[in-house]
């Protein structure tokens, strides 16, 4: 249907992949280091989670955590996992790169989005960090991107549903803009409603507890359990209720 509201889920593991895509996502974007923003997959994560889902698979290219202000090196990283990625079945890509004064790169923006063609790319939620929202979304356009991840600017998506909306309606159906940043089933609705976007992105990420049996709590890190002993993953109960929330009917999956 025309006014589908498509999702896609953040994933750091095959098991997590799978559980997206028989929640009924549409689908995933993989990365790795949760814990920092995300970071470039493996080669390994990257191949095995193509090999399990059939659904879009859109691989998150960023280097390393903390800002979005990339040395040559890095760039020259980003250009080779690019390339890497689409060798191992990525169907779309997911960068973004800043100069130093908060504005988009356009050149090496640019230079990646060729890179990558032809598949899709989305520039990410560094367009968060930009200085001018608007400049921003004409830079990324200018650039050759198909598609903004964006909270609004703001902690939340629900805390920057107002610039989503203003986004969405300077984009004028030129580029996709999709709605980021802690949604969930008790606010998509409005989130969706209110902005008018037609695609959404969660991590929905669940702790679990480890099953090992056996463990050295002497060495135990972080919390009372010990972060070796707790892990994140995504359920597809979880993805289910997401996707009831915003309106939708639940896409058919493979058991």
């Amino acid at each position: 249907m025309a006014d589908s509201i498509r999702l896609e889920v953040c994933v750091d593991s095959v098991a997590s992949a799978v559980a997206a895509e028989r929640g009924g996502a549409h689908a995933v974007e993989l990365c790795s280091n949760l814990a920092e923003g995300g970071t470039t997959p493996s080669a390994g994560l990257i191949a095995m989670v193509r090999r399990r889902v059939g659904i879009e698979l859109r691989v998150l290219v960023r280097p390393r955590g903390g800002d979005f202000l990339y040395s040559n090196d890095e760039f020259d990283v980003m250009n080779r996992d690019i390339l890497l990625a689409k060798q191992l079945g990525a169907t779309g890509i997911a960068i973004g790169i800043l100069d130093v004064d908060g504005n988009v790169d356009n050149a090496r923006t640019g230079t990646l989005v060729n890179l990558v063609h032809p598949l899709r790319v989305t520039f990410h939620r560094a367009f968060d960090m930009t200085r001018d929202p608007d400049s921003a979304l004409e830079s990324v356009l200018q650039a050759g991107c198909d598609r903004i991840l964006t909270s609004g600017a703001a902690k939340s998506g629900l805390d920057g549903i107002e610039a989503i909306g203003h986004l969405v309606n300077a984009a004028k159906d030129r580029i996709g803009v999709v709605a980021a940043g802690s949604i969930r089933e008790d606010n998509v609705r409005q989130i969706v409603t209110r902005t008018g976007v037609r695609e959404i992105h969660a991590a929905l990420q669940t702790p679990e507890t480890s099953p090992m049996r056996y463990r050295n709590e002497a060495t135990t890190l972080g919390t009372s359990q010990g972060v070796e002993y707790l892990r994140s993953v995504v359920l597809p109960e979880t993805v289910e209720r997401l996707i009831q929330a915003a309106g939708q009917p639940v896409p058919a999956t493979n058991p």
